[in-house]
């Protein structure tokens, strides 16, 4: 990092960093020396270039992904709960595939850090207030793109997205699950449908379907909080974004039931 001031010669002489680290360090006391390293690329926070535009092309696709489950009687048919914890468990690579086939695109730029005078004079109320809000990192979110580059590239058809995101959503792995053999009974399904449909569209790819299945295990490493902290949470504030879209999901099917 040709910016970093780790390893500048002058650094211990300099009276202002010397005074300023004294009071850093001492506030990381209980820390590790792993994390007192230079952390320069982890501290390059990012945000999104237009928020006003990106963020309501996201919640556009959280509302779709919401209706896609809503509409799969399958899904109604099991128990609350397990309906509950398929969907935290699996709304970030839902949503992440509903980003692909909507062909939303999203820049990002460094969001300023404070400077280490401004963090010295701030300590003291610091403190007495709440833990700042995260903001995600350059690195996270260029994991994050080389997912959806990845999809971009497999050009899915809107059978196989659809017969894709019923073997996402019905995942028997998730703990604590009451009928995880049905569950997986649906998984089954939905993946020898997307095999069936691959056939016709793909006769000469044979690896195309485990191709696919392996490109899709890499929406389930990208975290929720990530998500959430660029698409979300300049609308919802600090909202349980999992909390929302349950909300959603069963506010629609009342209203459905209630016509």
């Amino acid at each position: 990092c040709e910016r970093c001031q780790c390893h500048r010669e002058d650094k211990h002489t300099a009276i202002l960093y010397t005074l300023l680290s004294q009071n850093l360090n001492h506030s990381r006391g209980s820390r590790s020396p792993a994390h007192q390293r230079c952390l320069c690329h982890q501290r390059r926070t990012v945000c999104l270039r237009t928020p006003h535009i990106t963020c309501q092309a996201a919640s556009s696709v959280l509302v779709k992904t919401i209706s896609f489950m809503k509409n799969l009687p399958s899904f109604h048919l099991l128990p609350q709960e397990d309906q509950l914890l398929l969907l935290d468990n699996c709304w970030v690579p839902l949503f992440l595939l509903g980003l692909v086939q909507e062909m939303v695109t999203f820049e990002v730029m460094e969001t300023p850090a404070p400077s280490m005078l401004k963090k010295i004079l701030l300590d003291g109320q610091s403190k007495q207030q709440e833990p700042e809000r995260t903001q995600p990192t350059l690195a996270a979110v260029q994991r994050l793109q080389c997912c959806l580059n990845s999809f971009w590239r497999l050009d899915l058809s809107p059978k196989e997205y659809a017969y894709l995101k019923g073997a996402i959503l019905f995942n028997p792995g998730v703990p604590g699950l009451r009928a995880s053999l049905y569950i997986e009974s649906l998984q089954r399904e939905a993946q020898r449908a997307l095999q069936e449909v691959l056939q016709p569209l793909h006769p000469k790819d044979q690896s195309r379907f485990s191709h696919i299945l392996m490109i899709s295990s890499t929406l389930k490493s990208i975290p929720p909080a990530l998500i959430t902290d660029l698409f979300f949470r300049p609308i919802i504030g600090d909202a349980d974004i999992v909390e929302l879209i349950a909300e959603m999901l069963y506010e629609i099917t009342g209203r459905q039931l209630a016509l």
